[in-house]
């Protein structure tokens, strides 16, 4: 368990001063878990994640892909076909975080039902 110093060191005014933040903002996004998951199933095309999710934009979707290849998370593999095939994977870093997001996924298919109503209890008082 983090000591409260540390907790607080989270939310310091300079996000950049703490790695873990910078590392919590990353995975924590819903398009990182999202991707993730997918190539949880094995290598995958731009246009097949593109496909998999299709409320993210390309550039979104370009965005986050470039994310997680910076972090170490996903690697970029381009074959020299024409025009240029470039399919996305797993890293053993990527695949480590795998545990830990498919707990929350398990949390919240289990706590949905409650959520939802906590919700529809907030919207009905109307605050």
């Amino acid at each position: 368990m983090p000591k409260r110093q540390e907790i607080v060191a989270l939310y310091e005014p300079n996000p950049g001063a703490c790695p873990v933040r910078q590392v919590l903002d990353q995975v924590g996004d819903k398009w990182t878990t999202l991707i993730i998951m997918l190539l949880d199933e094995g290598p995958a095309r731009f246009n097949a994640l593109r496909r998999s999710i299709p409320d993210i934009s390309q550039r979104m979707l370009t965005q986050t892909l470039r994310n997680l290849q910076r972090d170490g998370l996903v690697a970029r593999q381009v074959f020299p076909t024409v025009p240029p095939a470039v399919e996305y994977s797993l890293t053993p870093l990527g695949r480590s975080l795998l545990g830990p997001i498919n707990v929350l996924a398990q949390w919240a298919e289990q706590n949905m039902a409650e959520v939802m109503k906590a919700r529809e209890v907030f919207k009905a008082a109307d605050i």
